[in-house]
């Protein structure tokens, strides 16, 4: 029972770490898919995190904050756009511009309103998501086996951890079965026939950085005011990056990022327990080996070792309307 108690409690920690890389990965499918590589989504997130957080601990709504995370995450989507779709910029500078901006402008405003450091004030339980107890929870909670997982790991969640598994579907309808997303995967593969028949490529790709701004902002939101309770300085800790990596291993398909983030989750949780523990014959390992399996699994697959990711083809080349 006792590594049983233990196993809940790394799913239920898996859970918790998961959630900003399923709205990120999310929201760099919808962007990648229409054709623009997005390498902003560590910025966008660490801006709507902040922005969050100011609102929430002014307003002292969570939803405020929300609503504030989610506007500026959709004006960094719509500046990376204005670069790289209006202007035909090199997509990856512009991303990469956005992630050096928002690191160094959330210290300096955070300092120059709070002066705290860089930190926001730390919120109150009212002006934070709180988790939920869903129906039945405490009722099994002691049942063998199933009371512990209902209770802990599937139960005592805040509402936008349910959001985040909710949006995997919704995000899978979206692209394969509307117009929209027809339309979207079209031009992240051939543009040039999508523009043939009459529909503007730049209106489905600044579109697609619209919701990929909105999921950022849910992402950005979970790490300041649900999974803590202010901001802090460089708070995303590259979970941007590593949700590309998740991203790039599911193959840009929406059921496979799920489970992949929930894998990159689990080696996260995993690492965090290990922590000062030794396995036997091997002594203490470096919770950075733990750390750093993500990047090694997405460059093996690169690598074409267990297939190939094939990227859409348009993505990252800005489209030039023939005359």
């Amino acid at each position: 029972m006792e590594y049983y108690e233990l196993l809940i409690s790394i799913l239920g920690s898996t859970i918790r770490l998961s959630i900003p890389l399923i709205f990120t990965a999310l929201a760099g499918l919808f962007s990648e898919r229409a054709g623009i590589f997005d390498i902003g989504l560590e910025g966008k997130m660490l801006a709507s995190a902040f922005a969050a957080a100011c609102i929430a601990a002014i307003s002292g709504s969570p939803w405020a904050g929300l609503g504030a995370g989610i506007v500026v995450s959709i004006v960094l989507g719509l500046l990376h756009g204005f670069a790289s779709i209006t202007n035909r910029g090199n997509q990856i500078v512009s991303g990469v511009a956005i992630n050096f901006l928002t690191a160094g402008l959330t210290i300096v405003l955070g300092q120059a309103w709070f002066g705290q450091g860089g930190r926001t004030p730390t919120l109150p339980a009212t002006a934070r998501f709180s988790a939920i107890t869903l129906p039945g929870a405490d009722a099994i909670r002691d049942v063998p086996f199933i009371g512990p997982l209902y209770a802990n790991v599937i139960s005592g969640n805040n509402i936008l951890t349910y959001l985040a598994f909710l949006a995997v579907p919704i995000s899978w309808w979206i692209l394969y079965r509307t117009r929209f997303g027809l339309r979207l995967r079209a031009v992240g593969e051939n543009p040039g026939a999508v523009d043939t028949a009459g529909i503007s490529v730049e209106w489905l790709r600044y579109r697609s950085l619209i919701a990929a701004g909105i999921l950022c902002g849910f992402s950005g939101t979970y790490l300041a005011i649900a999974q803590s309770a202010a901001f802090i300085n460089n708070m995303s800790a590259g979970k941007g990056y590593i949700a590309l990596a998740a991203l790039i291993f599911a193959k840009w398909k929406p059921v496979p990022v799920m489970f992949t983030c929930l894998l990159f989750g689990f080696l996260d949780a995993f690492a965090n327990f290990m922590q000062g523990k030794s396995i036997p014959g091997m002594g203490e390992v470096p919770v950075q080996i733990f750390q750093a399996l993500p990047y090694i699994l997405t460059c093996i697959l690169l690598a074409g070792f267990i297939g190939v990711a094939k990227p859409p083809k348009a993505g990252g080349v800005p489209y030039t309307k023939e005359r």
